[in-house]
């Protein structure tokens, strides 16, 4: 299925009924009186998340929705029947903003989550609303107020715990296959991942944690060379941002230039996101020889002049991604930890 994370739709609540104007007229009573019902109310629209859809392809054909219009009052006192509500399903991870205020409806980040989007219209009221001491045959009804219209942007951004950050070529999908159960495309050229990939990383029983692929960013990024820069809005929620790097690239360029080519795309796309905890990983070990390994990494991280935690792996061998992933859950942890003391 195409990989859909941005949609424009219209919506309309329904029409609340108009009210009834209507007389009793039956036999023997010649004053019966006003009986004409409340219209029913329109009715509203609503989205919801689901599990079980992980992209905005549906909505890319279907543009308009709108709720049932509630009926018309009617005699003998009867009440419209209400318009049924409508409920829109999309995947965890929404967010739902209103285009013309830039207010944002609903942010869907639990399964089974609903939001009401657009208030459904207000009934009309029937004549006998109208019936008073000195009104005693009204003949004025009210009409059902129209629904809510919105038109809106719809904008996905996967949940997940862990961003995987790198050049293309630098192993994000080898690890995201070599710690989870996720499957992305591997191959041996450039750009073989074309949208973002999720993976849960299982380290025992109950103790799990969600890390997200996107494609590679490359030089230029922010100004729309490459298809990274389009879904680094996917690793916006995360906690922590892991830093591949090809340690033995094979078209011979420097890794300490790859990493600020990416820390200079990440601080154009959003302040926030290059202040977010990202550790290094240098990756790809096994292509070089054994004695060169430790001299080689201290001399990445001596030029980096980084200061942050620094881990060595061969994600196609598994070489060191266990204690990688031990590691990441005890932050993750402590991470959720934190949050529920200060909520």
């Amino acid at each position: 299925m195409k990989f859909v994370d941005e949609a424009r739709i219209k919506v309309e609540a329904g029409k609340g009924g108009n009210g009834c104007v209507s007389f009793r007229r039956e036999k023997y009573i010649p004053f019966g009186g006003p009986d004409g019902g409340d219209g029913g109310d329109g009715g509203s629209v609503f989205v919801e998340a689901d599990g079980n859809l992980n992209t905005l392809m549906d909505l890319r054909f279907t543009k308009f929705f709108k709720a049932e219009n509630g009926q018309q009052g009617m005699g003998r006192n009867m009440t419209g029947k209400g318009g049924d509500d409508l409920t829109i399903q999309l995947p965890v991870g929404t967010i739902v903003t209103d285009e013309e205020t830039e207010e944002v409806l609903a942010d869907l980040t639990e399964i089974g989550q609903r939001v009401k989007i657009a208030q459904g219209g207000f009934h009309g009221l029937g004549n006998t609303r109208y019936k008073s001491s000195v009104n005693r045959a009204p003949r004025q009804s009210s009409p059902g107020t129209p629904g809510e219209v919105r038109n809106l942007r719809l904008e996905l951004k996967v949940l997940a715990d862990v961003g995987l950050l790198g050049l293309p070529n630098a192993g994000k999908s080898t690890f995201i296959r070599a710690v989870s159960a996720a499957r992305p495309k591997v191959a041996d050229y450039p750009f073989t991942t074309l949208y973002p990939n999720l993976g849960v990383v299982s380290v025992e029983t109950h103790r799990s944690f969600v890390v997200a692929d996107i494609p590679g960013v490359i030089e230029g990024a922010a100004e729309g060379a490459g298809l990274g820069i389009q879904f680094l809005k996917h690793i916006s929620r995360t906690l922590l941002l892991l830093h591949l790097v090809d340690v033995a690239p094979f078209d011979g360029s420097d890794p300490v230039e790859s990493v600020r080519t990416i820390e200079k795309e990440l601080a154009k796309f959003s302040d926030e996101l290059a202040r977010r905890d990202r550790w290094l990983v240098l990756n790809k070990l096994d292509l070089l020889p054994e004695e060169e390994r430790e001299a080689v990494c201290d001399d990445i991280i001596a030029r980096l002049d980084w200061q942050g935690p620094v881990y060595r792996i061969a994600a196609i061998s598994k070489q060191g991604t266990e204690r990688l992933t031990q590691e990441i859950m005890k932050y993750m942890e402590e991470q959720r930890e934190a949050q529920s003391e200060e909520e």
